[in-house]
């Protein structure tokens, strides 16, 4: 998940960071206000509006479709760009000058706009030929909210072949790293939702080691929290030593910590998407991984397509392309955007090694569950939290998570019913 969860600082700086944050705020609601031209997305004039969290190579596959699009269409796609895409959002909806279309980065989000009146509306396409748990998450109240557009597997250990050898099993990689400790390339800072690196490794690790009753009893509310705080004790534990710089180690530059000469580290977790390798050393096999979990399940996210317009059809039309498998195949064709796809037509992927193997993944047959992350059903404020909960520990070598995780449960009983995941539990994992 990307949505809120700035680290909190202390004094003056943490006034000014306030300022500064205001002043961005400010800015970013005159843009979208002069962008909008006061009126609701685009259309009058045969255009669309999306707003995305997108850069660098991820962006560049993305644009690749949205060109197809206008070429085909003849309909000009105006795409807002911003890494704080839930603020931006928030502040663009309040103002009444929402972009037509945007990218909901996790399915807690789905529901809160859709179930607070925020604005999302119902979609028209149909979702019968995406995946499970995905498709069941598209929809509210029976209605379609959303559409799946990009996905990613979160439970991966990635690893170079000359280091660790080119074993393609979870007991390898333990192995591994249990010879060799401090081998993890770990960062967790990632701007304002710095921590959520650390997040989703701990809901791995809950889900690999407690099963999915006691996963789905943790993101529907309930306090299994002895099967959590093994779980932080672990991640903990696993990193060893230099965890407490991590929290200001980007999480886009640790993997290079690999290849650089010397390497400074041997394995990082996480999605391919995520560790800013280069196409070209992917699709020449200078990277491999293993699964994180020996137990087939799986920790995914997806980017959901949302309408925040009513009454442009072309809003309506780039939504149902976006989610087409003519423009998913197109995406995951994009060397270095590292997209996959939960429409089940889809099945071919331009790396046919590293990024093939990742899609197999996800498909019925593969005897893998797929589970949602914890960040994914929070409310964005308790997400933030616990991002920040992250951060905290890491940097208090055998501490006790317990105080962690109470301050978390009392929040959440504090927002009341804001507080609580709006994502039915029963809907997080699912076998394809």
């Amino acid at each position: 998940m990307r949505t809120l969860g700035a680290r909190p600082a202390r004094g003056v700086s943490r006034l000014a960071g306030c300022v500064s944050r205001l002043a961005r705020g400010l800015l970013v609601l005159v843009v979208l206000l002069a962008g909008a031209g006061c009126d609701s997305g685009g259309g009058r004039d045969g255009s669309v509006t999306i707003m995305v969290p997108w850069s660098g190579d991820e962006f560049a596959a993305f644009n690749a479709v949205i060109r197809r699009f206008e070429h085909d269409r003849g309909v000009r796609v105006h795409v807002q760009v911003t890494r704080a895409l839930t603020q931006q959002l928030d502040a663009a909806v309040g103002a009444g000058a929402p972009p037509d279309l945007a990218i909901l980065p996790s399915v807690g989000a789905i529901y809160t706009y859709a179930d607070h009146d925020k604005g999302l509306k119902p979609l028209a396409t149909a979702t019968d030929t995406f995946l499970q748990p995905f498709q069941g998450l598209t929809r509210v109240r029976n209605r379609v909210y959303a559409l799946p557009v990009k996905v990613d597997v979160k439970s991966l250990v990635w690893f170079t072949p000359e280091t660790v050898g080119r074993a393609r099993d979870t007991a390898a990689v333990r192995s591994f790293a249990k010879a060799h400790p401090g081998a993890w390339c770990l960062g967790l800072e990632s701007g304002p939702t710095s921590g959520w690196p650390g997040a989703d490794w701990i809901a791995d690790l809950v889900l690999d080691r407690q099963g999915t009753g006691a996963y789905e009893q943790w993101l529907s509310g309930g306090r299994p929290w002895k099967e959590v705080a093994a779980a932080w004790r672990d991640w903990r534990d696993l990193v060893g030593p230099g965890a407490e710089r991590a929290s200001t180690q980007m999480f886009s530059e640790a993997a290079g910590g690999m290849t650089s000469t010397p390497p400074k580290c041997s394995l990082a977790h996480g999605a391919l998407s995520a560790m800013g390798f280069h196409a070209v050393e992917v699709q020449r096999g200078r990277y491999d991984f293993a699964p994180s979990s020996a137990k087939h399940r799986l920790e995914v996210s997806a980017d959901f397509v949302g309408k925040f317009t009513t009454g442009n059809p072309h809003a309506d039309a780039l939504a149902a392309y976006l989610a087409s498998a003519a423009a998913q195949q197109l995406w995951v064709d994009q060397p270095g955007g590292y997209a996959f796809s939960a429409n089940t037509k889809v099945t071919e992927y331009h790396n046919r090694g590293v990024q093939q193997r990742v899609a197999e993944m996800l498909r019925p047959g593969s005897g893998n569950t797929l589970c949602f992350g914890a960040a994914d059903a929070m409310t964005p404020d308790v997400s933030a939290a616990y991002y920040r909960a992250v951060l905290t520990y890491v940097a208090q070598e055998g501490s006790d998570p317990m105080p962690l995780l109470s301050k978390l449960d009392q929040l959440q009983t504090r927002l009341g019913p804001s507080g609580k995941s709006p994502v039915p539990a029963d809907r997080l994992c699912a076998t394809p």
